[in-house]
């Protein structure tokens, strides 16, 4: 090593990369830390470039991982059971839904809602004429009580 890359090194320990480096991961905690550490570094990467930053996705992703920011995983989608239903109820409307009278057509539907303790399920029950939600019903358990709840909730507001 020659002593004038030695002093060299002496007035500026830190490398122009060094420092930039440091600004970004600055940034980059910021970012982090707004998600409550749910961003990895492709979405925190977004992130700065959407607010100005010029840096590269394998920067963000390196400085991510030497200092420890890791995403929260999040859940696995719910599975459902394949197989053949035991009953299949007949089309009756066939694509047909305009109503004429109230409490004639009612429809449902079942989705699930993800929440940071898990997965839960909603079941819906919409009158066709109105549109208005005349039931519904939240559980943690895709099962026949979610559908049923739905149901009797409607007629124990009557």
């Amino acid at each position: 090593m020659h002593r004038s890359g030695f002093y060299a090194w002496m007035k500026t320990p830190q490398s122009q990369r060094g420092i930039e480096d440091e600004r970004i991961l600055s940034k980059i905690r910021t970012s982090y830390q707004a998600s409550d550490g749910v961003y990895g570094s492709p979405r925190v990467h977004r992130g700065l470039r959407e607010d100005g930053e010029r840096c590269g996705e394998h920067r963000v992703a390196r400085l991510m991982r030497i200092n420890g920011l890791r995403a929260i995983r999040g859940y696995k989608k719910p599975r459902y059971r394949t197989g053949k239903p035991a009953l299949v109820a007949p089309n009756r409307l066939e694509q047909n839904f305009s109503v004429a009278a109230p409490d004639r057509v009612w429809a449902t539907d079942i989705t699930y809602v993800r929440t940071f303790e898990g997965w839960l399920y909603l079941a819906v029950v919409v009158d066709l004429y109105s549109r208005i939600v005349v039931g519904w019903s939240m559980k943690s358990a895709l099962t026949r009580e979610l559908v049923l709840d739905a149901l009797w909730n409607r007629f124990s507001a009557v």
